[in-house]
């Protein structure tokens, strides 16, 4: 589902820092994996090198059959659209939408007809338990009813690989819990390739497959634990 060549990731500026250095990885389609490692070791690079958000320096990208550095700039937003889920640290909902707005988006930009996306996003919303929340714009949701909404915007098209950026690292300890959970629950439903990147021991260890990451190199690649956070 997800390979990667050789890749290398190196910014310029007043002094070259190599973020990724020669990485090579292969995850199969409907793995939940974690991705780990020191502040720096190049995690959320890495991650933002797989869904198309930043390109390598060197080397090669495949996401299901399709070799991001070979797309034109349409089809590569297509492939974002449509094949790939993005949860954040600090939500990214846009603060003047409701929670059927903000999951609605996707949708729109695929050009769905106004009922299926108003079916779509409520299905959604049900789903990650905001049904009594679906009017509430993100400032009337708490932290964790946030990170709900911005699940469900991420499955909106049911994508086949759902990428997480620190999905519990803003919330508290039972809160992230929960998170964890309905991801883990979304996962075995819609049986979507995860990747998440994590500092949480117990998200890290909660799924199949824990990949270590240090000075931009994978150092281990293991499975996971089977905790349950």
């Amino acid at each position: 589902m997800i390979d990667l060549a050789k890749v290398s990731k190196v910014f310029n500026g007043k002094r070259q820092v190599t973020a990724l250095e020669n990485v090579e990885l292969s995850i199969g389609r409907g793995e939940m994996v974690s991705i780990v490692g020191p502040s720096g070791s190049g995690k959320s690079t890495l991650l933002n090198l797989i869904g198309g958000l930043d390109t390598p320096t060197s080397g090669k990208i495949t996401i299901d059959g399709s070799l991001l550095s070979g797309l034109p700039d349409d089809d590569l937003t297509r492939m974002r659209r449509d094949k790939i889920g993005f949860i954040f640290q600090f939500f990214n909902l846009l603060p003047t939408l409701n929670c059927i707005e903000n999951v609605s988006i996707p949708l729109h930009l695929r050009g769905w007809p106004k009922k299926k996306i108003d079916e779509r996003a409520r299905e959604l919303l049900n789903l990650v338990g905001l049904g009594g929340r679906m009017d509430h714009l993100p400032d009337e949701l708490s932290g964790g009813e946030r990170q709900r909404c911005a699940i469900a915007r991420a499955l909106s098209v049911y994508p086949p690989v759902l990428l997480a950026d620190e999905p519990t690292g803003n919330l508290d300890t039972h809160t992230g819990a929960d998170i964890l959970k309905l991801i883990r629950d979304v996962h075995a439903r819609l049986g979507a390739t995860v990747l998440i990147v994590t500092h949480d021991r117990n998200v890290a260890e909660s799924c199949g497959r824990v990949i270590t990451l240090r000075d931009g190199r994978v150092v281990e690649d293991r499975a996971g634990l089977g905790l349950t956070a």
